[in-house]
């Protein structure tokens, strides 16, 4: 599939791409993904850093009601 792109549009992305250190097509990409395949994949770290902190969190289910954590919630 090809895109015709804007001058301007293509500008624009060239710069975000060069500030991002990812080439036009990664970024074209990484933003198709984002608008259209959000909340059906699981987050892939974009550093070291975020792949640390992914694989040390863990799924706990549920989140409580903040009613839970008033401090009548503690005590009910």
């Amino acid at each position: 599939m090809n895109i015709p792109l804007t001058p301007e549009l293509e500008a624009a992305l060239h710069q975000l791409a060069v500030q991002k250190g990812v080439s036009l097509q990664e970024l074209a990409l990484e933003a198709l993904r984002e608008r259209f395949l959000a909340g059906t994949a699981p987050a892939e770290p974009s550093s070291q850093w975020e792949q640390i902190v992914l694989g040390i969190g863990s799924d706990c289910g549920v989140s409580l009601p903040h009613s839970t954590l008033s401090s009548e919630g503690l005590y009910d």
